[in-house]
């Protein structure tokens, strides 16, 4: 599977996120202000045109501090209203499918398959597992005669199943129910560069007409004149071109070529009814082994999540995140995370590690069962939004806010980047009365203990939202209705 987001540690996510594993810091985008912490603008309104096209490295979330991810050292102060999005990378988890340039399995990074060894030792046992298994038939084969022979002794004590008692039939609410009506529609993605570079991923039918739903680390390394594949269970394949993609949000589009007319999109479950301790089934590519079923639960709720590929030049995203212990590693990337009754709920993205090793040895990150999956019902907005547009919009109040942890909350800084003003002036938080200094402990009823915490929460919002926003200044708590602004593209 591709949704690994392995990479450079991202600032620290919020205190109740799980400490993601230590990944290799990523240089330092700018110095911070001075005397100030490294800074995020989160996107003020437009001016009016709409955004650049988005560029979406492939995320891996794993790293230390947070889930592994493409991310830059904490430090840079980032301004999205004047500056640029997204805000620089908090230290966050991998993706599960490794993310970033030749990353490509849930918590690593993509790579290709190694090759499959033409002589010497590989051959051998190769070959001796296939002379085990055709000795096996031969005996299950003489064991079956020599029973049927003596059926009629009277000192046989085996009992045989009716001849014609039928297929065994599996309830709906079983997994292997679950799997085999959701496999079908859920392709194993390769994305390749105009380089050579790229890796392995998952993705699933969104529609009939051909769109397939994925992490944007996934398809990154095709995004400029790059060849990108989904192949179905059944051995098909396509050849697919990227609709659109939103790096802030890890999510992507991409349509089949001479799609077939018999395609089932899976069905798509509310993410928001979803309750810690409901079952979950991941479907993906694993270290490149295609069609891998694994369960598990939900583990938490509204997990806050920065991920990046560990890059220096990627940037984070960012998302209040279905949490899973269901084995997820590279190459889950993009793949679906459903319930009992085979609904959608997630898409698997994002995986924190141990980094300790991986499989044959590699370092390639694996599960150690802390999984995030991007919620369905947002990735489902942002689809649409693509599939319409091929721009991805987001939600921002226009102010920049330190991506540090141990403020408390999510701070507004003294100066935006680049010596920008903090604040956006005429600015959703400008008319709402916040200033620099302001600390903002809740956005709603959830609780905000950080800078990243708070962008992720935003997200899981539309422009034009009213939200209610609480903060402290002077020691003192205040409130604040923010009308949401909004912005477009991921530049």
């Amino acid at each position: 599977m591709s949704t690994e987001n392995e990479g450079t540690a991202v600032p620290p996510a919020p205190s109740a996120p799980p400490v993601p594993v230590e990944t290799p810091a990523a240089s330092a985008q700018s110095a911070a202000p001075e005397g100030g912490a490294p800074t995020a603008q989160l996107p003020s309104v437009p001016p009016s045109a709409p955004g650049a096209p988005e560029q979406t490295p492939a995320y891996a979330s794993m790293g230390a501090g947070t889930p592994e991810a493409h991310g830059h050292a904490p430090g840079a102060p980032v301004s999205a209203a004047e500056a640029g999005w997204p805000p620089p990378p908090p230290a966050v988890p991998s993706y599960a499918d490794g993310g970033g340039s030749g990353a490509g399995g849930w918590g690593s990074s993509y790579g290709q398959p190694a090759p499959k060894p033409k002589s010497g030792r590989g051959g051998l046992v190769a070959a001796i597992l296939v002379a085990a298994l055709v000795a096996g038939g031969v005996g299950g084969g003489i064991g079956y005669s020599l029973a049927k022979n003596n059926d009629n002794s009277t000192d046989s004590t085996t009992v045989s199943a009716p001849s014609g008692s039928g297929d065994v039939k599996r309830a709906s609410g079983t997994v292997a129910n679950v799997a085999a009506r959701a496999l079908p529609s859920t392709v194993t993605i390769e994305a390749e560069s105009s380089s050579g570079s790229g890796g392995t991923g998952t993705g699933f039918v969104f529609d009939t007409q051909g769109h397939i739903l994925t992490n944007n680390h996934v398809v990154a390394e095709a995004v400029d004149g790059g060849k990108l594949t989904a192949t179905f269970p059944n051995g098909k394949k396509y050849d697919a071109e990227v609709v659109g993609h939103a790096q802030g949000y890890d999510v992507a589009v991409i349509k089949l070529k001479n799609a077939p007319s018999d395609l089932k999109p899976l069905t798509l479950g509310d993410s928001d009814a979803v309750a810690v301790g409901d079952s979950t089934i991941a479907i993906g590519a694993p270290f490149g082994l295609s069609n891998t079923v694994t369960t598990g639960i939900i583990s938490a709720k509204n997990r806050p999540v920065a991920s990046s590929d560990g890059s220096a030049s990627s940037k984070a995203s960012y998302m209040s995140a279905l949490q899973t212990d269901a084995s997820i590693n590279p190459g889950n990337s993009g793949g679906p995370l459903l319930d009992a009754q085979g609904a959608v709920i997630g898409i698997n993205s994002a995986i924190q590690s141990s980094s300790s090793g991986g499989l044959g040895g590699t370092s390639q990150s694996g599960s150690i069962g802390l999984g995030f999956a991007i919620p369905i019902n947002q990735a489902k907005h942002v689809a649409q939004q693509l599939i319409k547009t091929g721009k991805p919009v987001y939600p921002v109040i226009g102010a920049s806010v330190s991506l540090e942890d141990g403020t408390g909350g999510a701070k507004i800084t003294e100066q935006g980047a680049s010596g920008s003003a903090a604040v956006t002036s005429g600015g959703p938080a400008d008319k709402a009365g916040l200033k620099p200094g302001d600390v903002i402990t809740k956005l709603d009823d959830q609780v905000i203990d950080s800078g990243p915490t708070l962008i992720g929460e935003i997200w899981t919002h539309q422009p034009g939202d009213v939200v209610k926003l609480t903060y402290t200044r002077d020691g003192k708590t205040h409130t604040a209705e923010v009308t949401l602004g909004q912005r477009d593209g991921d530049s």
